[in-house]
């Protein structure tokens, strides 16, 4: 059963902002899978600006407030098949991630971006 959707949409421009404002303290912002995914990207600015989205976007479904690194898109390197990397999922802190096993949620994660805006779709599922 659906118990919440959420959704966010993000100008770009206003990450490429926020990343040269913050320069390395961006990482208070950011987990490290997402740094390392990010950077090997030839523009990364799209891409964090759609990780961002995420945050927002579980935020939206989420009962309390989370920190920016307690949430993350993760992106698996596939060894076979036509992409380089497995759809993007969500990643959390251990205490978010034992409360949605204890509760049965399962965070379900839809991303897109252009070079103008990126937009993150967060779908709360409760199993069992």
């Amino acid at each position: 059963m659906i118990l919440a959707i959420g959704n966010d949409l993000i100008e770009v421009e206003r990450i490429r902002g926020v990343l040269a404002r913050e320069g390395a303290r961006a990482e208070r912002l950011f987990h490290p899978s997402e740094l390392a995914y990010c950077a090997g990207l030839a523009d990364p600015v799209p891409s964090f600006a759609a990780r961002f989205a995420a945050k927002e976007a579980f935020q939206k479904v989420w009962p309390r407030p989370h920190g920016w690194r307690d949430v993350w898109v993760e992106r698996e390197r596939t060894p076979d098949g036509p992409f380089p990397f497995a759809p993007p999922i969500l990643g959390f802190a251990p205490h978010i991630a034992a409360e949605m096993q204890e509760r049965g949620w399962v965070a379900h994660l839809s991303l897109t971006h252009t070079r103008e805006h990126a937009a993150a779709v967060v779908i709360l599922e409760q199993r069992g």
